[in-house]
């Protein structure tokens, strides 16, 4: 019998690991989940901020609990996942988001500066997805995993952004997607990305107080920076029998800027 949207959206029984999702992006991501059913894993490297995500969550009806780890360290990683399973059981769902920027002239950006946004952008991901996917999603036939990239993964930056390391490890996050979803359709787990544009966030802060909100919301055909909800509705399609036919793929969530600029 075919289902109805409800039913397809629908995430009762289903078990989500977010990292970086103590706040911002990761957090609303985890809302949306939780909002849809899911019992939900929050991990950040700050347990008092995982303690009062967690805490909102549950207060909002959501099952969700935390674990803080450091996506940037293999050590980390493997115990994150395997405490993950062991708390929680099998992992249908897993949001690669934690994430770092640094900004630097290309001429002068540290190389040990380099290697900390790759080894969690990029890296991390790599890592929790093979350790998952061959502990809990290979061996069921079945799995979602969603990854953070960004619209600075599509193209240059204004000059006055500086970035060169986060474009590179998103744009890398993007392939990665791609190439995973390739390696990993033959056992049913769908792999794809969110782009993200603007959004007030702790990462952002910086460059939204430096170039203002006022003047990135124009730049943006909306005429807006993204919201607590922009992420949910795309985040709950990937996640669900209603994307189960989507992998491989990457969509911007950034009120147009990137139709624009031609990514």
């Amino acid at each position: 019998m075919t289902r109805t949207v409800q039913q397809l959206f629908d995430l009762q029984g289903k078990n989500a690991l977010v990292t970086g999702g103590s706040r911002g992006l990761g957090l609303q991501m985890a809302q949306a989940l939780g909002e849809a059913g899911a019992r939900v894993m929050l991990s950040s490297r700050k347990a008092d901020d995982l303690e009062t995500a967690v805490a909102d969550l549950q207060a909002a009806g959501i099952d969700a609990r935390w674990i803080a780890a450091d996506c940037a360290k293999e050590e980390d990683i493997r115990r994150l996942a395997d405490q993950t399973l062991e708390r929680m059981g099998p992992v249908d769902i897993l949001v690669n988001n934690a994430g770092a920027a640094w900004g630097a002239p290309a001429e002068d950006h540290p190389v040990d500066a380099w290697d900390k946004v790759m080894n969690l952008n990029v890296r991390g991901y790599f890592i929790l997805s093979q350790h998952i996917a061959k502990h809990s999603m290979i061996p069921r036939q079945a799995g979602r995993i969603i990854n953070i990239a960004s619209i600075a993964g599509l193209g240059g930056n204004p000059p006055d952004m500086q970035t060169i390391a986060y474009n590179t490890s998103k744009a890398a996050v993007i392939n990665f997607t791609r190439a995973l979803a390739c390696e990993w359709g033959k056992y049913n787990i769908n792999v794809n990305a969110i782009c993200p544009g603007f959004f007030p966030s702790k990462m952002t802060a910086g460059t939204l107080e430096r170039m203002g909100e006022d003047r990135l919301a124009a730049h943006a055909p909306l005429r807006r920076l993204g919201d607590e909800e922009d992420l949910k509705g795309l985040t709950l399609l990937y996640a669900s029998d209603a994307g189960k036919h989507i992998t491989g793929q990457w969509l911007a969530v950034d009120g147009g800027v990137s139709a624009m600029t031609g990514g």
